[in-house]
């Protein structure tokens, strides 16, 4: 089976799921970030911390954007220890995330009980200008293992930096998309015929590019419309590569 996808609250979902069952964790959580003021980060939306108000977008918003420092600290031990519970012995994990949140996160990814590994560069070569400042056009990664990594099994050599501009006009179909380009190399941590698990599955992207790495995926997307967006990208994804549908899809 390539995919499943699950509509829903992530941590409700991980918690049915067995154990031992991933091989790679790499995700894009909510950074509950933005803003100059701690109120401006707790109480705008996705979309107005992430769009400019002059691109006019029309994408949904998604929820879970809105916690304070602390409260988004405990969330991502809490789901971070469920992923590991579900990730095999010597398996990664991979999390996008800002500036802000790139302390909160490293502290998480250890408390929950991931070996830290280091931290990946994503370059945006198209981040806009900011007179007097410096350009904001670069996110991180958190990158972690559970335990030891056994590299026999995997002998890939990665790169530690990536460089791509975020999915733009009809192309991008979230807030935060991430581009397949930069995932499809990200997923290559997972060894080839391994699972990927992303449980903030957002449009999918994470999952198309494992697919087109010959790996399968789980994935967990809370917010209805980009479930079925991801929905889409994925069983699309498949027909173009398999020529055929093999998914599941479950509330």
């Amino acid at each position: 089976m390539p995919f499943s996808l699950h509509q829903g609250d992530a941590l409700s979902v991980l918690s049915q799921l067995p154990d031992d069952c991933v091989d790679a964790v790499i995700t894009d959580p909510p950074y509950n970030s933005g803003g100059r003021t701690a109120k401006e980060r707790t109480s705008r939306s996705a979309k107005q911390k992430y769009t400019s108000a002059d691109a006019k977008h029309t994408l949904p918003d998604f929820t879970g954007e809105n916690m304070d420092q602390r409260s988004y600290g405990f969330w991502l031990t809490q789901i971070m220890t469920e992923a590991h519970r579900l990730t095999k012995s010597g398996g990664t994990a991979l999390l996008f995330t800002d500036w802000r949140q790139l302390p909160i996160t490293t502290d998480a990814i250890q408390a929950a009980g991931w070996l830290w590994r280091g931290v990946l560069a994503w370059h945006k070569p198209q981040a806009r200008p900011q007179a007097g400042r410096f350009t904001q056009n670069c996110e991180f990664v958190v990158w972690a293992s559970k335990g030891a990594i056994d590299a026999s099994r995997n002998p890939v050599y990665l790169p530690g930096m990536y460089s791509a501009s975020q999915p733009s006009g009809s192309k991008r179909q979230h807030i935060t998309q991430k581009p397949v380009e930069v995932m499809r190399e990200l997923v290559k941590i997972c060894p080839p015929g391994g699972t990927v698990l992303d449980f903030c599955a957002g449009s999918g992207s994470t999952g198309v590019a494992a697919l087109l790495e010959g790996r399968d995926f789980i994935g967990v997307e809370k917010t209805k419309h980009y479930a079925s967006i991801a929905a889409d990208r994925l069983t699309e994804t498949i027909r173009q590569t398999l020529g055929q549908d093999d998914m599941v899809l479950t509330a």
